[in-house]
């Protein structure tokens, strides 16, 4: 799980930035993304691709990862930006948000040598890689995915407190068949991503709602 931090760190780079995303398949709420930087060579019993794991796990993880990172960072795109300018752009920007927004324990800003992401691209002038399947090949990626993940549901949690009646709490705003149901019964919330909701909503009402919505936004 460290072999691609190992190669960069034998040539010379110290500060390696993993950053990875979730959220990119919900119908509702924001991307999010994480950047964090790791001490050399530490690896942490159990983690791995957040997708592979409990939540009670994440859970535990999460806190062990943040006390270790030297630094890290959250990025965050939301549902309206979303529908402007797709998912793929909106993940892109929420990563790039992550890695901008890098911080140590003493609230520095750090600024990394290196990039290692989850099978994408970030617009910044920082030399890069794309790892495909990067969060169960990479240590830091793995690290990136398990607090953007943690971080994201605890939102979900906070979300489904605002806007009742949809399960965000549970199903964390991925399409599963009650959180369907729940959308064409009450309707889209101001968190939606109407561009998503074209097999559910039908297309001439998701066009309406565009401009009804967004005027409330």
């Amino acid at each position: 799980m460290l072999t691609f931090e190992r190669e960069l760190w034998e040539k010379g780079y110290e500060y390696i930035a993993c950053v990875d995303e979730v959220g990119r398949g919900c119908l509702a709420g924001d991307v999010v993304a994480c950047a964090i930087i790791m001490p050399k060579d530490l690896i942490i019993e159990g983690v791995n691709d957040s997708k592979k794991l409990s939540a009670k796990k994440r859970e535990k993880l999460y806190d062990i990862i943040l006390d270790k990172a030297i630094a890290f960072g959250i990025g965050e795109v939301d549902s309206k930006t979303i529908d402007k300018i797709n998912i793929k752009k909106s993940a892109q920007l929420a990563m790039k948000k992550a890695v901008m927004s890098l911080r140590d324990k003493n609230n520095n800003i750090i600024r990394p040598d290196f990039i290692l992401i989850d099978a994408e691209k970030i617009d910044v002038d920082i030399p890069q890689m794309s790892i495909v399947k990067g969060d169960s090949r990479c240590h830091g990626i793995a690290a990136a995915s398990i607090v953007a993940k943690v971080y994201r549901d605890r939102k979900c949690i906070e979300w489904a407190k605002k806007y009742r009646g949809y399960g965000l709490e549970q199903h964390k705003g991925y399409a599963t068949k009650k959180h369907r149901e729940a959308i064409k019964e009450l309707g889209p919330s101001p968190i939606h991503r109407l561009s998503f909701l074209k097999n559910i909503l039908g297309k001439e009402k998701q066009l309406n709602l565009f401009g009804d919505i967004y005027e409330n936004r």
